[in-house]
Formats: structure tokens, sequence, C-alpha cells
């Protein structure tokens, strides 16, 4: 059976674009075992063998959205990087570029409904696709974001403290997009724009600054 990184490459990149796009949004919107290869294949304008022909099977398929998710959000928020700042301006200033640009991946326009769709579902069965994205994207930022916090406040990158802060910095973050109707219908927003993304972002910088002030910085 092939693997993701066994596809053809001199495949039409059309049809395969396609096989993606559409596994990814049916993925996330119905979930593994809810979705048949018709319903793909229907989708993406193709014929059932496409998906063996290009990715060797419906298993095959899902895997290869999942490296695509974790590609489109490191290309969306930038790849994890090994090395921090020396400083702890430097580190914070990184920081709040980093939260920026998360924030405004998932809350500036609906191009990211169908990535966030397919990670909510990844998350909650932890199948190989997570398996993918985590590998390949959750544990090296959350590492980076982590070393970031530890320079910028003088905690300990592994502490407990520190991995819980940076993941509820990414959990307020994923929540405004996860509950954007109800945020939206209380905030008197007509969808999702740069705009209000830029003032989610700037909210969320502003309680970093005041944690990372009452912070020991030793």
């Amino acid at each position: 059976m092939k693997t993701p990184e066994q596809t053809d490459p001199d495949a039409p990149r059309s049809t395969r674009t396609a096989l993606l796009a559409a596994g990814i949004h049916l993925f996330g919107k119905k979930g593994y075992i809810g979705t048949s290869t018709r319903e793909i294949a229907h989708r993406a304008n193709t014929n059932i063998g496409s998906i063996a022909y290009h990715f060797g099977s419906k298993e095959g398929l899902h895997q290869a959205c999942g490296a695509e998710i974790s590609r489109r959000i490191r290309e969306g928020i930038g790849t994890p990087e090994a090395s921090a700042p020396s400083s702890p301006e430097a580190a914070r200033t990184r920081l709040e570029t980093t939260i920026r640009a998360f924030v405004m991946f998932l809350n500036g326009s609906r191009h990211a409904d169908d990535v966030v769709s397919f990670m909510v579902q990844e998350l909650g069965t932890k199948g190989p696709a997570f398996e993918i994205i985590y590998e390949t994207l959750i544990e090296p930022k959350h590492r980076e974001i982590c070393q970031l916090w530890s320079t910028a406040s003088g905690q300990p990158a592994d502490s407990e403290s520190v991995k819980l802060a940076v993941f509820a910095f990414l959990g307020q973050s994923l929540y405004f997009r996860i509950g954007r109707e109800a945020v939206n219908r209380r905030m008197g927003w007509d969808g999702s724009t740069p705009e209000n993304a830029a003032m989610i972002a700037n909210i969320l910088i502003t309680n970093l600054r005041k944690i990372l002030n009452e912070e020991p910085n030793e």
C-alpha cells in the first residue's frame, strides 16, 4: 500500500489536490469512519479509483490529509524554530508575533474552516492522521513556544506551569474560532474579518503581557 510519501510525483497534481481538499472537508465534517470513498471522489469530481492511484487507499488519503493540514498551519503561523532569542524582550516580541499569526490564521477568514474541523475530529480520535499532525506540528510548535515563554518569563520551559500556560493561550485562540457563531452574535459582528481577528489578537497579547509581567524573570 502506498504511503503519502510514496505518491507518484509525476501524477497530475490537479486530481491529487482535489482529493486532498475533498478529504479534508469530508473527514472534518463526518469523521474517518463516516466518510466514504464514493463521497470523496464525487466531491473531487473524479472516480473512486483515483484515490487508490494517488494515495493507495482511503487510509492513505486520510494520512495525506493530516500531512496537508500540518503544512497549511505551518505556512500560516510559521515553521517551528529550534532556537529561541537570547533576550526576554526579543522572546516576548516573537511570542506576540506567533500568537497574532495563529489568531489571524484561525479567525481572519473562513478559509480555515475545513482545517479546524479536521483538527477537532482528529484530536478526538487520535488516529494515524493525528499522529502526523502531532509529530510535525503540535509538539514542535508547542515546544518552541514554551522555550519563548521560558526566555520571556525566566520559568523552566519543561515545567508544567509553562506547558499549561502555552496550551491555555493556544486554546483561547482556538475557542474564538470554534465558538465563532456565539462570539459574532454577542459582539454584533457579521462574520470573520481581518479586523475582528486583529481585535481578538490585541486582547490576547494584552493578557500575555500582563501575565509575563507578573512572572519572576530570573
